[in-house]
């Protein structure tokens, strides 16, 4: 019997762990596209072809871990995994979800290190960086659409932009500031700030395997639990925290491993928005802070990033192996390269799957949260001026070889040197722009032109 037919006899069953699994790897190996992609991916494959979950639960669950920090697209695999086989069946989907792109990360950094100052790679990653440059406007631009519905969320996003470009606040305390600003708006003002607020209201579902089994009574983990909560907490915040606690103590505090540890693991708790927004803070933080990288560099990362399957915040993992690879200690350059993106990797996504297994059984009761709903489009809404300060950052050090940070009225802002300009920089970039903005090209299209038009600028004088 199919699984359409078990649906329409009555009889529902959850598919295997092991019919899934195949699923999930083949979710992980195709999902390009950013979390768009991914999530209209997933929809094809589990709520259409499949039915083993229904319309409006995958919705529902969307919505909240877009709640989360981390990658949506991620912990959504996380849940739908969890849902169907619990906490294994959640470990399966959102590891296969990762590992695909990340060791193809891994394979792409070890080459970068080893090959970068080659002249072939090196003309296609001047073309690169300006492609990249255009997808991050694309996306600020695309969000801001989504995000800035009125004045008061244009303000939101005015005044993010100015805390983390010119008073240099710090990216988790720019977002703390906006979900309060959504949570109390809403309270005072709930025209300007109620706006996303009551999609997803819940309503009848049993269109798919799950729902059916569900309104049957089954399914008793996704029940909430105090106890099985403090039980998730009590294994999931050692294993998250427990290596980076034992590295500090062991390397000491001021070890690049240390700070690896350390530093990831705030981003992990800060990343709404998706990855551009959390971008800026980490390319600053990495460049000028810790010395991990150069400017230049990060564009690179980002692009490799743009080119391989699972989420873009996989970046980060080409941030930790560089910072390994240059910093060794007494291990071979490129172990501790791989070590810091393991590293990184670690502390990037044990705490996505904490805040799935730890919050699932209560996603019913965040349906229609009007205050959450507030709070997260007052986020969103400062990720558009963290998105265009990430941009600003990218295009200056794109387009000019020199930037320097300056101080005008206590103000902060980073200048470019003008006699540094780069012609052929601002020439592909102006190119990757049109080509996404006015042709509609695609991401893959472009950066691909984009390479092989900066190989051959390259050579110019």
């Amino acid at each position: 019997m199919t699984e359409t037919s078990a649906i329409a006899a009555g009889e529902p069953q959850l598919p295997s762990l092991a019919q899934a699994t195949r699923v999930w790897l083949k979710i992980g190996l195709l999902s390009f596209g950013g979390p768009a992609g991914q999530i209209a991916l997933m929809h094809k494959e589990l709520v259409e072809e499949r039915r083993w979950i229904g319309e409006q639960r995958f919705l529902h669950a969307l919505n909240y871990c877009m709640l989360l920090p981390g990658p949506e697209a991620q912990q959504l695999a996380v849940y739908i995994g969890w849902l169907m086989h619990r906490t294994l069946g959640g470990l399966i989907a959102g590891l296969l979800f990762i590992l695909p792109g990340a060791l193809v990360m891994l394979g792409l950094s070890t080459l970068y290190v080893l090959y970068r100052q080659a002249p072939l790679v090196e003309g296609l990653f001047f073309g690169v960086k300006a492609a990249v440059l255009a997808v991050v406007i694309e996306a600020g631009i695309r969000i801001s659409r989504r995000a800035l519905k009125n004045r008061a969320m244009v303000a939101v996003a005015v005044a993010a932009f100015v805390a983390i470009a010119l008073l240099r606040l710090p990216f988790p305390l720019i977002i703390l500031g906006a979900g309060l600003v959504g949570w109390v708006g809403q309270r005072l003002r709930p025209e300007l700030f109620g706006a996303a607020a009551g999609h997803g209201a819940a309503g009848p579902d049993q269109d798919g395997l799950v729902d059916r089994i569900l309104a049957q009574g089954g399914m008793d983990h996704t029940r909430p639990s105090a106890a099985r909560a403090l039980r998730t907490s009590a294994i999931w915040l050692p294993l998250w925290l427990g290596p980076v606690l034992a590295l500090m103590l062991v390397t000491g505090t001021d070890s690049v491993w240390s700070q690896i540890g350390g530093f990831f693991s705030l981003m992990a708790v800060v990343t709404f928005g998706g990855a551009y927004a959390v971008l800026a803070y980490v390319a600053q933080a990495a460049v000028e802070t810790y010395g991990w990288l150069r400017a230049g560099e990060m564009l690179d990362g980002l692009g490799l990033a743009e080119t391989t399957p699972g989420p873009l915040i996989l970046v980060l993992q080409f941030v930790g192996f560089l910072a390994g690879f240059r910093a060794p200690g007494t291990l071979p350059p490129l172990l501790a390269g791989g070590l810091g993106a393991a590293l990184t990797l670690w502390t990037t996504f044990a705490p996505c799957f904490f805040w799935i297994f730890l919050g699932a059984p209560y996603v019913e009761a965040l349906r229609g949260n009007r205050a959450i709903s507030a709070a997260l489009g007052a986020i969103t809404a400062a990720v558009v001026g963290v998105i265009m300060n990430l941009a600003l950052w990218f295009g200056l050090h794109v387009v000019f070889r020199e930037v320097r940070r300056v101080e005008i009225m206590g103000l902060t802002p980073d200048w470019p040197v003008l006699a540094s300009l780069d012609w052929r920089a601002a020439l592909l970039c102006a190119f990757a722009l049109v080509a996404m903005l006015r042709f509609r090209l695609g991401m893959a299209k472009t950066l691909a032109a984009s390479a092989l038009a900066g190989l051959a600028l390259l050579q110019l004088a």
